[in-house]
């Protein structure tokens, strides 16, 4: 690499030395002219970058300042901006990090594990019993008499280290963490002793547990949010089966769970480095954003724009999703080979275009030439671990969050080019994210006076997680050798009708649609992951980006006949306005004056338009039980989420429950 631009005063040289730290790379090759991107930098490891940043030079950068595309020199004049107080500064986060006085005590659940709670209350359509991941993988020369003691031990000593093992949620909605002498508090793995069992007997078993584990995750409401099971095989073989509640780990924590867990197994004498805060300080501290003048700025550039929102993309349906009752999602699942994939992200970084925003890019062409149309929008889960202190990148924890993004894939264009507007799409969204994108949600299903989920259409890429956590060690001493080339998975996501998810596995590229089967056609699916997994293929070559691509003419969704995922009916909830006709719905108008802050006369009046939110409607539920003696379900709720409605639902309950 070139030194004629290397960095040439002491801050650019102290920059250079954390980008090498990042990227791995010698701090003295780094041109200042040379984009983090094309380095080999990516979302993830920027907001590390941000942090060490925070630290290390004691500058507070804001959201906007920090993209993929910068350049050593424009960060170091960012930096120099916010050290003279110059333009720009009122967009740093304006909160520090502060330890908790009382590390046991209760704080709120973050904006979408509400909506994991509500959803585990049968409150959404697409619900589940419990929203998790499941996992399991094979393991080669497994000590069976050692290996069961050294998962127990490493469990434990992960759940000392990592309090969000030892999480609890509340009947109400709130989250807090059980002393380890507690009963319960550490979780404890189960053991399956199979070495002496024959083939369909061993067959049998994990078919059986796989079952259990996909369709009954964990739940941090009755006792710990992580399930860990060992099946010890014939042969020193074994596989580790892992259940994982999505309400107090997202993704990237899942991964470094993976990583601590069998990095303790390995070694009974391994120490993991101290942490310096816990899930419950972030969450405590970023709570304080909302009455800044930042998050206020963020909430209006999203309300601005909810006006001219497209909807999900028109995919043709086979069932309402208001009468589908699925028990788990299907998987489809492909891989594109190692060496196919390292020449992928050479042709991103050849165009400065990060791998997940090709990915994003194909993932919309396939949804448009699938629905028939190019406007859409569609939601986005993002690791969103807001840059407060260094060691929050090893910190277990529901940080995830989701963002709304609207995109239109124009005709006549290059993929290069395509992929070139999405990823300015996602940054310019992505500076705004102090405001979730389960708030937005709220607001835009609040304008479209709708229950319904407004965008169940997800991406996810974690692409760039694995160089940010650290490779998985091929071996964890008593379970033997991990086997990745043998792995299962399965998700259970309220709210969701299809999710694209990317991710690297053994130097390999993963695509993954999880979907409820039964609201689609088969082939139609078939033919979209089939499309998806081409698209993706030919963009380890070169001349796959500079190829125009073949997009419907029509922007807009046409109606069309049939239910789509775009345009679905609402239930009618229309009772009649005016002042409430009877004592039972003037008790319901005063839970709600109680619950929502606000005067409540009229018994039309729509709870969320109101202020309420789907955790308020668990809580205003628990009061209308208490005070009526019945209640409707959460669903029964959002179908007719006003007071003459709720009323009508309460009475329908207590006429089923007369004898």
């Amino acid at each position: 690499m070139s030194l004629s631009h290397a960095p040439h005063d002491d801050l650019e040289a102290e920059l250079s030395r954390i980008w090498g730290e990042l990227l791995d790379v010698d701090p003295e090759e780094i041109p200042a002219d040379a984009a983090f991107l094309r380095l080999g930098g990516d979302s993830v490891l920027a907001v590390r970058m941000s942090a060490m940043v925070r630290r290390r030079m004691a500058v507070e950068l804001a959201l906007s300042d920090v993209t993929v595309e910068i350049t050593l020199a424009r960060l170091a004049e960012a930096i120099r901006r916010r050290r003279a107080g110059g333009n720009g500064a009122q967009r740093a986060l304006p909160v520090e990090i502060e330890r908790r006085a009382d590390p046991s005590a209760p704080f709120p659940l973050m904006p979408l594990q509400q909506g994991y709670f509500v959803g585990q209350h049968d409150g959404w359509e697409l619900s589940y019993e419990s929203a998790h991941f499941y996992a399991d993988f094979g393991l080669a020369g497994l000590d069976g008499d050692e290996a069961p003691e050294a998962l127990e031990d490493a469990l434990a000593r992960l759940a000392l280290h990592q309090p969000m093992l030892r999480a609890r949620i509340t009947a109400q909605g709130e989250q807090y963490v059980l002393a380890p002498d507690a009963p319960g508090a550490i979780p404890r793995p189960r053991v399956y002793d199979l070495r002496a069992a024959g083939p369909q007997e061993v067959q049998a078993h994990l078919l059986a547990v796989r079952h259990e584990m996909r369709t009954t995750g964990p739940n941090p409401l009755h006792g710990p949010g992580l399930d860990i099971r060992l099946s010890l095989l014939p042969g020193d073989r074994g596989r580790l089966h892992t259940g994982e509640s999505l309400l107090i780990m997202d993704g990237w924590s899942a991964t470094l769970l993976n990583r601590e867990l069998l990095t303790l197994a390995a070694d009974w004498n391994a120490v993991l480095a101290p942490l310096d805060v816990d899930f419950g300080d972030y969450v405590t501290s970023l709570g304080r954003l909302r009455d800044s003048e930042p998050y206020a700025a963020d909430r209006d550039w999203w309300h601005a724009r909810l006006g001219d929102v497209p909807r999900p993309p028109a995919l043709p349906l086979r069932a309402d999703p208001l009468d589908v009752r699925a028990s788990t999602m299907e998987t489809l699942e492909n891989h594109v080979a190692a060496d196919r994939w390292a020449a992928l992200r050479d042709q991103c970084a050849r165009r400065e275009v990060t791998p997940s925003a090709a990915m994003l890019t194909a993932f919309s062409v396939v949804l448009a030439r699938w629905a028939g149309h190019r406007r859409m929008l569609l939601n986005s889960l993002q690791l969103n671990r807001l840059p407060l202190h260094p060691d929050i990148h090893r910190v277990i924890g529901a940080f995830a969050t989701t963002m709304l993004i609207p995109l239109e894939p124009a005709r006549g264009r290059t993929f290069a080019e395509l992929a070139a507007e999405t990823q300015r799409t996602f940054t310019e969204h992505a500076a705004h994210n102090l405001v979730s994108g389960v708030e937005v949600s709220r607001e835009l299903a609040r304008r479209r006076a709708t229950t319904r989920p407004v965008a169940p259409v997800v991406f996810q890429s974690t692409l760039g997680m694995d160089a940010a956590i650290g490779a998985q060690a091929e071996s964890a001493g008593p379970l033997g050798d991990l086997n990745f080339d043998d792995f299962h998975q399965q998700l259970r996501t309220p709210q969701v009708a299809l999710e694209a998810r990317f991710y690297e596995l053994r130097d390999e590229l993963v695509l993954v649609f999880s979907l409820v089967k039964e609201l689609f056609d088969t082939e139609q699916v078939d033919a979209a992951f089939a499309d998806l997994l081409a698209l993706v293929e030919t963009l380890a070559d070169e001349a796959g980006w500079d190829q125009v691509v073949d997009l419907p003419a029509a922007a807009a969704a046409e109606p069309a006949p049939g239910l789509t995922l775009d345009r679905l009916p609402e239930p009618d909830a229309d009772h009649g306005d005016g002042p409430p006709v009877d004592e039972l719905e003037q008790r319901i108008c005063t839970v709600w004056e109680e619950v929502l802050g606000v005067p409540v006369l009229d018994r039309g009046a729509g709870f969320f338009s109101l202020g309420g939110d789907s955790l308020l409607v668990v809580r205003t539920l628990a009061r209308i039980a208490k005070e009526t003696g019945g209640a409707p379900s959460v669903r029964e709720f959002l179908n007719a989420p006003t007071v003459a409605g709720v009323a009508a639902a309460v009475r329908a309950r207590l006429a089923d429950a007369r004898p």
